[in-house]
Protein backbone atom coordinates (compact mmCIF):
# COMPACT_ATOMS: atom_id res chain seq x y z
CA UNK A 1 0.00 0.00 0.00
CA UNK A 2 1.71 2.96 -0.95
CA UNK A 3 2.17 5.96 1.22
CA UNK A 4 -0.11 8.82 2.37
CA UNK A 5 0.74 12.62 3.09
CA UNK A 6 -1.04 11.62 6.57
CA UNK A 7 1.35 8.60 7.31
CA UNK A 8 3.58 11.24 7.65
CA UNK A 9 1.87 12.71 10.96
CA UNK A 10 1.96 16.49 8.99
CA UNK A 11 0.29 19.02 11.16
CA UNK A 12 -3.83 18.97 10.44
CA UNK A 13 -4.27 22.61 8.86
CA UNK A 14 -1.44 21.42 6.23
CA UNK A 15 -3.32 18.08 5.29
CA UNK A 16 -6.46 19.81 5.02
CA UNK A 17 -4.91 22.40 2.40
CA UNK A 18 -3.00 19.11 0.57
CA UNK A 19 -6.84 17.54 0.61
CA UNK A 20 -8.57 21.01 -0.90
CA UNK A 21 -5.60 20.53 -3.89
CA UNK A 22 -6.22 16.72 -4.53
CA UNK A 23 -3.27 14.93 -3.07
CA UNK A 24 -2.84 12.32 -1.33
CA UNK A 25 0.21 10.45 -1.97
CA UNK A 26 3.33 12.05 -2.19
CA UNK A 27 6.44 11.79 -4.80
CA UNK A 28 9.27 10.02 -4.19
CA UNK A 29 11.25 12.85 -3.52
CA UNK A 30 8.58 14.43 -0.72
CA UNK A 31 8.46 10.55 0.82
CA UNK A 32 12.05 10.74 1.12
CA UNK A 33 12.50 14.60 2.53
CA UNK A 34 9.91 15.23 4.55
CA UNK A 35 10.43 12.73 7.20
CA UNK A 36 13.93 13.35 7.71
CA UNK A 37 13.42 16.87 7.55
CA UNK A 38 10.66 16.87 10.42
CA UNK A 39 13.39 15.19 12.51
CA UNK A 40 15.25 18.44 12.06
CA UNK A 41 18.23 17.00 10.09
CA UNK A 42 20.20 18.76 6.76
CA UNK A 43 19.25 17.35 3.91
CA UNK A 44 20.60 16.86 0.36
CA UNK A 45 17.75 16.26 -2.18
CA UNK A 46 18.95 15.59 -5.84
CA UNK A 47 16.04 14.88 -8.35
CA UNK A 48 14.78 15.58 -11.61
CA UNK A 49 12.79 19.13 -12.35
CA UNK A 50 9.16 18.82 -11.84
CA UNK A 51 8.85 16.26 -9.37
CA UNK A 52 7.53 18.32 -6.28
CA UNK A 53 11.01 19.67 -5.30
CA UNK A 54 8.97 22.66 -3.58
CA UNK A 55 6.55 20.59 -1.36
CA UNK A 56 9.10 18.29 -0.20
CA UNK A 57 11.20 21.40 1.63
CA UNK A 58 7.88 23.77 2.15
CA UNK A 59 5.37 21.07 3.84
CA UNK A 60 7.91 19.93 7.26
CA UNK A 61 8.88 23.73 7.37
CA UNK A 62 5.23 24.96 7.60
CA UNK A 63 4.53 22.06 10.01
CA UNK A 64 7.77 23.64 11.82
CA UNK A 65 5.92 26.80 12.14
CA UNK A 66 2.59 25.61 12.83
CA UNK A 67 3.88 23.35 15.86
CA UNK A 68 5.76 26.26 17.14
CA UNK A 69 3.73 29.40 16.89
CA UNK A 70 6.34 32.10 18.11
CA UNK A 71 6.47 35.98 17.13
CA UNK A 72 9.06 36.09 13.96
CA UNK A 73 12.05 38.03 14.83
CA UNK A 74 11.81 41.74 14.16
CA UNK A 75 13.78 42.85 11.12
CA UNK A 76 14.06 39.19 9.84
CA UNK A 77 12.42 35.62 9.66
CA UNK A 78 12.38 31.84 11.15
CA UNK A 79 13.02 30.83 7.58
CA UNK A 80 14.92 31.69 4.49
CA UNK A 81 14.45 29.96 1.37
CA UNK A 82 17.02 31.22 -1.51
CA UNK A 83 16.53 30.29 -5.26
CA UNK A 84 18.27 32.04 -8.46
CA UNK A 85 15.50 33.63 -10.60
CA UNK A 86 12.50 36.44 -9.58
CA UNK A 87 9.76 33.88 -11.51
CA UNK A 88 11.08 30.74 -9.18
CA UNK A 89 11.38 32.70 -5.82
CA UNK A 90 7.41 33.65 -6.91
CA UNK A 91 6.33 30.43 -7.55
CA UNK A 92 7.60 29.11 -4.44
CA UNK A 93 6.07 31.95 -2.24
CA UNK A 94 2.81 30.84 -4.11
CA UNK A 95 3.72 27.42 -2.72
CA UNK A 96 3.89 28.22 0.71
CA UNK A 97 1.08 30.53 0.75
CA UNK A 98 -1.30 27.42 -0.68
CA UNK A 99 -0.06 24.91 1.60
CA UNK A 100 -0.12 27.29 4.54
CA UNK A 101 -4.08 28.48 4.01
CA UNK A 102 -5.01 27.66 7.33
CA UNK A 103 -2.57 29.12 9.41
CA UNK A 104 -1.67 31.99 6.97
CA UNK A 105 2.36 32.51 7.79
CA UNK A 106 3.63 35.70 7.09
CA UNK A 107 5.70 35.61 3.66
CA UNK A 108 7.87 38.12 1.95
CA UNK A 109 9.59 37.71 -1.10
CA UNK A 110 12.94 39.82 -2.33
CA UNK A 111 14.19 39.99 -5.54
CA UNK A 112 15.87 42.78 -7.83
CA UNK A 113 13.94 44.73 -10.29
CA UNK A 114 11.70 46.57 -8.37
CA UNK A 115 11.62 49.24 -5.76
CA UNK A 116 12.73 47.52 -2.41
CA UNK A 117 10.87 49.59 -0.53
CA UNK A 118 7.74 47.74 0.02
CA UNK A 119 10.23 44.89 0.89
CA UNK A 120 11.99 46.68 3.51
CA UNK A 121 8.96 47.34 4.79
CA UNK A 122 7.54 43.49 5.26
CA UNK A 123 10.81 43.14 7.41
CA UNK A 124 10.68 45.69 9.67
CA UNK A 125 7.88 43.84 11.80
CA UNK A 126 9.66 40.29 11.04
CA UNK A 127 8.35 37.65 8.86
CA UNK A 128 7.64 33.63 9.33
CA UNK A 129 9.25 33.19 5.53
CA UNK A 130 11.51 34.99 3.35
CA UNK A 131 12.10 33.93 -0.34
CA UNK A 132 14.60 35.21 -1.77
CA UNK A 133 17.33 35.83 -4.49
CA UNK A 134 20.47 36.39 -3.23
CA UNK A 135 22.25 39.23 -4.84
CA UNK A 136 19.02 41.59 -3.54
CA UNK A 137 18.78 40.03 0.10
CA UNK A 138 22.20 40.43 0.56
CA UNK A 139 22.12 44.10 -0.21
CA UNK A 140 19.50 44.38 1.98
CA UNK A 141 21.56 42.77 4.80
CA UNK A 142 24.33 45.04 3.62
CA UNK A 143 22.09 48.16 4.33
CA UNK A 144 20.80 46.74 7.91
CA UNK A 145 17.38 46.39 6.59
CA UNK A 146 17.27 42.41 7.40
CA UNK A 147 18.64 40.94 10.10
CA UNK A 148 18.94 36.88 10.00
CA UNK A 149 20.95 36.14 13.35
CA UNK A 150 17.46 34.49 14.73
CA UNK A 151 16.99 32.33 11.22
CA UNK A 152 16.14 28.53 12.47
CA UNK A 153 16.00 27.42 8.42
CA UNK A 154 17.79 28.19 5.69
CA UNK A 155 17.27 26.44 1.68
CA UNK A 156 18.81 26.72 -1.23
CA UNK A 157 16.44 25.56 -4.06
CA UNK A 158 18.49 24.82 -7.28
CA UNK A 159 21.64 25.48 -6.10
CA UNK A 160 23.61 24.37 -8.97
CA UNK A 161 21.85 27.24 -11.09
CA UNK A 162 22.93 30.00 -8.60
CA UNK A 163 26.11 29.08 -9.07
CA UNK A 164 26.35 29.08 -12.40
CA UNK A 165 24.71 33.02 -12.14
CA UNK A 166 27.61 33.93 -9.98
CA UNK A 167 25.90 33.75 -6.56
CA UNK A 168 28.72 32.04 -4.98
CA UNK A 169 30.09 34.77 -3.06
CA UNK A 170 26.51 36.34 -2.18
CA UNK A 171 25.42 33.07 -0.46
CA UNK A 172 28.40 32.82 1.07
CA UNK A 173 28.42 36.56 2.49
CA UNK A 174 24.86 35.81 3.52
CA UNK A 175 25.62 32.43 5.24
CA UNK A 176 28.05 34.65 7.51
CA UNK A 177 25.13 36.15 8.66
CA UNK A 178 23.50 33.39 10.30
CA UNK A 179 22.88 30.99 13.57
CA UNK A 180 25.61 27.79 13.24
CA UNK A 181 22.56 26.26 15.16
CA UNK A 182 20.11 25.91 12.37
CA UNK A 183 18.31 23.45 9.82
CA UNK A 184 20.07 23.68 6.60
CA UNK A 185 18.25 22.39 3.35
CA UNK A 186 19.76 22.16 -0.04
CA UNK A 187 18.05 20.84 -3.32
CA UNK A 188 19.42 20.56 -6.82
CA UNK A 189 18.49 18.75 -9.81
CA UNK A 190 22.51 18.14 -11.16
CA UNK A 191 25.21 17.13 -9.20
CA UNK A 192 28.64 19.35 -10.76
CA UNK A 193 31.82 19.05 -8.32
CA UNK A 194 30.70 22.82 -7.15
CA UNK A 195 27.27 21.51 -5.58
CA UNK A 196 29.47 18.80 -3.63
CA UNK A 197 31.85 21.47 -2.11
CA UNK A 198 28.71 23.43 -1.14
CA UNK A 199 26.96 21.05 0.51
CA UNK A 200 30.13 19.96 2.49
CA UNK A 201 30.43 23.70 3.39
CA UNK A 202 27.02 24.27 4.67
CA UNK A 203 25.37 21.02 6.12
CA UNK A 204 25.62 19.06 9.13
CA UNK A 205 25.71 15.32 8.88
CA UNK A 206 23.12 15.70 6.14
CA UNK A 207 20.51 13.07 4.98
CA UNK A 208 20.90 12.70 1.18
CA UNK A 209 17.91 11.87 -0.72
CA UNK A 210 18.33 11.18 -4.55
CA UNK A 211 15.35 9.57 -6.43
CA UNK A 212 17.76 9.56 -10.06
CA UNK A 213 20.89 10.30 -11.13
CA UNK A 214 22.00 13.87 -11.56
CA UNK A 215 21.07 15.32 -14.99
CA UNK A 216 19.14 12.50 -16.23
CA UNK A 217 15.84 13.49 -18.17
CA UNK A 218 12.39 12.35 -17.44
CA UNK A 219 11.71 9.31 -18.85
CA UNK A 220 8.08 10.38 -19.84
CA UNK A 221 9.53 13.25 -22.04
CA UNK A 222 10.06 12.19 -25.88
CA UNK A 223 12.94 13.62 -26.93
CA UNK A 224 13.92 14.46 -31.01
CA UNK A 225 16.32 16.60 -32.48
CA UNK A 226 15.57 18.53 -36.28
CA UNK A 227 18.62 19.27 -38.53
CA UNK A 228 18.14 22.50 -40.21
CA UNK A 229 20.36 25.79 -41.25
CA UNK A 230 20.01 28.51 -39.13
CA UNK A 231 17.95 30.70 -41.38
CA UNK A 232 15.20 27.96 -41.54
CA UNK A 233 14.86 28.03 -37.52
CA UNK A 234 12.04 30.20 -37.72
CA UNK A 235 10.01 28.98 -40.74
CA UNK A 236 10.43 25.17 -39.29
CA UNK A 237 9.09 25.98 -35.78
CA UNK A 238 6.17 27.94 -37.20
CA UNK A 239 4.83 24.40 -38.72
CA UNK A 240 5.95 22.63 -35.74
CA UNK A 241 3.47 25.29 -33.77
CA UNK A 242 0.68 24.57 -36.44
CA UNK A 243 0.66 20.98 -36.01
CA UNK A 244 -2.49 19.63 -34.87
CA UNK A 245 -3.40 18.80 -31.06
CA UNK A 246 -0.75 21.09 -30.25
CA UNK A 247 -0.89 22.80 -26.55
CA UNK A 248 1.23 25.34 -24.97
CA UNK A 249 4.05 25.53 -25.75
CA UNK A 250 7.88 26.91 -24.50
CA UNK A 251 10.28 28.05 -26.99
CA UNK A 252 13.78 28.47 -25.58
CA UNK A 253 16.11 30.97 -27.27
CA UNK A 254 20.05 31.18 -26.47
CA UNK A 255 19.42 35.13 -26.56
CA UNK A 256 17.29 38.20 -25.46
CA UNK A 257 16.97 39.28 -29.04
CA UNK A 258 16.30 36.25 -30.72
CA UNK A 259 13.54 35.74 -28.24
CA UNK A 260 11.99 39.20 -28.93
CA UNK A 261 12.59 38.35 -32.66
CA UNK A 262 11.23 34.63 -32.66
CA UNK A 263 7.99 36.01 -30.38
CA UNK A 264 6.74 38.86 -32.93
CA UNK A 265 7.82 36.26 -35.94
CA UNK A 266 5.04 34.06 -34.64
CA UNK A 267 2.76 36.60 -33.33
CA UNK A 268 2.71 37.83 -36.51
CA UNK A 269 1.81 34.62 -38.02
CA UNK A 270 -1.67 34.76 -35.99
CA UNK A 271 -0.16 32.48 -32.93
CA UNK A 272 -0.54 34.49 -29.24
CA UNK A 273 2.91 34.57 -27.92
CA UNK A 274 5.01 36.41 -25.08
CA UNK A 275 8.55 37.05 -24.60
CA UNK A 276 10.57 36.34 -21.18
CA UNK A 277 14.33 37.45 -20.51
CA UNK A 278 16.42 39.47 -18.44
CA UNK A 279 15.88 43.02 -20.25
CA UNK A 280 12.03 42.90 -19.31
CA UNK A 281 10.89 44.77 -16.13
CA UNK A 282 9.55 42.72 -13.34
CA UNK A 283 6.18 44.14 -14.40
CA UNK A 284 6.44 42.84 -17.39
CA UNK A 285 8.02 39.25 -16.82
CA UNK A 286 4.79 39.22 -14.34
CA UNK A 287 2.29 39.92 -16.73
CA UNK A 288 3.83 37.89 -19.39
CA UNK A 289 3.79 34.32 -17.07
CA UNK A 290 0.35 35.34 -16.10
CA UNK A 291 -0.65 35.62 -19.62
CA UNK A 292 0.84 32.06 -20.61
CA UNK A 293 -0.45 30.48 -17.20
CA UNK A 294 -4.22 31.99 -17.77
CA UNK A 295 -4.12 30.24 -21.60
CA UNK A 296 -3.79 33.75 -23.07
CA UNK A 297 -0.95 33.38 -24.60
CA UNK A 298 -0.20 29.58 -26.70
CA UNK A 299 3.54 29.97 -26.81
CA UNK A 300 6.28 31.47 -24.11
CA UNK A 301 9.59 32.55 -25.89
CA UNK A 302 12.35 32.41 -22.98
CA UNK A 303 16.02 32.43 -22.43
CA UNK A 304 17.24 30.18 -19.88
CA UNK A 305 15.73 32.94 -17.00
CA UNK A 306 12.60 30.35 -17.38
CA UNK A 307 14.31 26.90 -17.67
CA UNK A 308 13.98 26.71 -14.04
CA UNK A 309 10.93 28.93 -13.19
CA UNK A 310 7.63 27.99 -14.82
CA UNK A 311 5.50 25.08 -13.46
CA UNK A 312 2.28 25.46 -15.65
CA UNK A 313 0.64 21.53 -15.79
CA UNK A 314 -0.83 22.19 -19.71
CA UNK A 315 2.67 22.69 -21.42
CA UNK A 316 2.55 20.08 -24.04
CA UNK A 317 5.82 21.02 -25.63
CA UNK A 318 9.28 22.35 -25.22
CA UNK A 319 11.27 23.82 -28.39
CA UNK A 320 14.64 24.19 -28.16
CA UNK A 321 15.10 27.39 -30.71
CA UNK A 322 18.84 27.05 -29.70
CA UNK A 323 20.50 24.64 -28.03
CA UNK A 324 22.07 26.03 -24.69
CA UNK A 325 25.49 26.20 -24.30
CA UNK A 326 25.78 24.22 -20.82
CA UNK A 327 24.47 20.33 -21.59
CA UNK A 328 22.87 20.56 -18.03
CA UNK A 329 20.53 23.41 -18.91
CA UNK A 330 18.90 21.30 -21.35
CA UNK A 331 17.43 18.83 -18.50
CA UNK A 332 15.87 21.48 -16.86
CA UNK A 333 14.86 23.34 -19.83
CA UNK A 334 12.62 19.80 -21.17
CA UNK A 335 11.31 19.97 -17.74
CA UNK A 336 8.83 22.32 -18.44
CA UNK A 337 6.76 20.13 -19.84
CA UNK A 338 5.53 16.31 -18.65
CA UNK A 339 4.59 17.91 -15.30
CA UNK A 340 2.40 16.25 -13.10
CA UNK A 341 2.28 12.99 -14.51
CA UNK A 342 1.63 13.86 -18.39
CA UNK A 343 3.31 13.04 -21.32
CA UNK A 344 5.73 15.59 -22.87
CA UNK A 345 7.58 16.41 -26.03
CA UNK A 346 10.80 18.45 -26.44
CA UNK A 347 12.14 18.91 -29.96
CA UNK A 348 14.90 20.57 -30.40
CA UNK A 349 16.34 22.60 -33.59
CA UNK A 350 20.38 22.02 -33.99
CA UNK A 351 21.78 24.26 -36.42
CA UNK A 352 25.52 23.58 -38.01
CA UNK A 353 27.14 26.04 -35.75
CA UNK A 354 25.35 24.41 -32.60
CA UNK A 355 26.25 20.68 -33.43
CA UNK A 356 29.03 20.56 -31.04
CA UNK A 357 26.77 21.70 -28.28
CA UNK A 358 24.03 18.55 -29.46
CA UNK A 359 27.05 16.21 -28.41
CA UNK A 360 27.67 17.81 -24.83
CA UNK A 361 23.73 17.17 -24.44
CA UNK A 362 23.55 14.20 -25.36
CA UNK A 363 26.58 13.03 -23.71
CA UNK A 364 24.90 14.40 -20.43
CA UNK A 365 21.71 12.20 -21.07
CA UNK A 366 23.48 9.22 -21.67
CA UNK A 367 21.96 8.88 -25.49
CA UNK A 368 21.57 10.56 -28.61
CA UNK A 369 18.35 12.27 -29.38
CA UNK A 370 16.34 10.24 -32.07
CA UNK A 371 16.49 12.44 -35.16
CA UNK A 372 13.26 13.85 -36.88
CA UNK A 373 14.49 13.69 -40.93
CA UNK A 374 11.31 13.67 -42.69
CA UNK A 375 10.53 17.79 -42.95
CA UNK A 376 11.22 20.25 -45.93
CA UNK A 377 14.04 21.89 -43.68
CA UNK A 378 16.33 19.09 -43.34
CA UNK A 379 19.87 19.81 -43.13
CA UNK A 380 22.68 17.23 -43.55
CA UNK A 381 24.87 20.01 -43.46
CA UNK A 382 23.94 20.44 -39.98
CA UNK A 383 23.72 17.08 -39.06
CA UNK A 384 27.30 15.89 -40.52
CA UNK A 385 28.87 19.07 -39.23
CA UNK A 386 32.27 19.55 -37.56
CA UNK A 387 32.66 23.03 -36.39
CA UNK A 388 33.65 24.05 -33.15
CA UNK A 389 31.03 25.28 -30.76
CA UNK A 390 30.17 29.35 -31.16
CA UNK A 391 31.29 31.47 -29.20
CA UNK A 392 29.58 33.18 -26.97
CA UNK A 393 28.74 37.05 -28.36
CA UNK A 394 31.06 36.65 -30.70
CA UNK A 395 29.29 34.97 -33.69
CA UNK A 396 30.78 31.55 -35.56
CA UNK A 397 34.39 30.52 -34.71
CA UNK A 398 36.01 32.11 -37.56
CA UNK A 399 39.61 30.34 -38.73
CA UNK A 400 42.55 32.29 -38.41
CA UNK A 401 44.85 31.94 -41.08
CA UNK A 402 48.35 31.47 -39.52
CA UNK A 403 51.16 34.32 -40.28
CA UNK A 404 54.24 33.64 -42.28
CA UNK A 405 56.90 34.00 -39.38
CA UNK A 406 58.65 37.30 -40.29
CA UNK A 407 62.63 36.50 -40.09
CA UNK A 408 64.73 38.17 -37.98
CA UNK A 409 67.45 40.54 -38.64
CA UNK A 410 71.00 40.13 -37.90
CA UNK A 411 73.23 43.31 -37.96
CA UNK A 412 76.43 43.93 -38.94
CA UNK A 413 79.15 45.85 -36.28
CA UNK A 414 79.17 48.53 -39.80
CA UNK A 415 75.50 48.76 -39.67
CA UNK A 416 75.20 49.46 -36.25
CA UNK A 417 78.14 51.41 -36.42
CA UNK A 418 76.09 53.62 -39.53
CA UNK A 419 72.94 53.69 -37.47
CA UNK A 420 74.55 55.02 -34.39
CA UNK A 421 76.05 58.11 -36.62
CA UNK A 422 72.78 58.55 -38.65
CA UNK A 423 71.20 59.16 -35.48
CA UNK A 424 73.94 61.63 -33.85
CA UNK A 425 73.32 63.36 -37.05
CA UNK A 426 69.57 63.43 -36.71
CA UNK A 427 70.19 65.28 -33.26
CA UNK A 428 72.74 67.63 -34.28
Amino acid sequence: MSMTFADLALAPELLSALAEEGYAHPTPIQAGSIPMLLEGRDLLGMAQTGTGKTASFALPLLHRLAMTPRPAPKGGARVLVLAPTRELVSQIADGFTGFGRHFKPSITTIFGGVSPFHQINALKEGVDIIVATPGRLLDLITQGACDLSQLEALVLDEADQMLDMGFAKPIERIVATLPAARQTVLFSATMPKSITTLAESLLRDPARVEITPPSTTVERIEQSVMFVDAADKKAALLELLRTPGMGQAVVFTLQKNIANEVCAFITEAGITAEALHGNKSQGQRERALEAFRCGAAQVLVATDIAARGIDVDTVTHVFNHDLPSLPESYVHRIGRTGRAGRTGFAITLCDAEQRAWLHDVEREIGRPLDVQADHPWHSEAARNSTMRAPVLGGGPVKQVKPQKKRERKVWTEEEKNAAREAAKAAKA
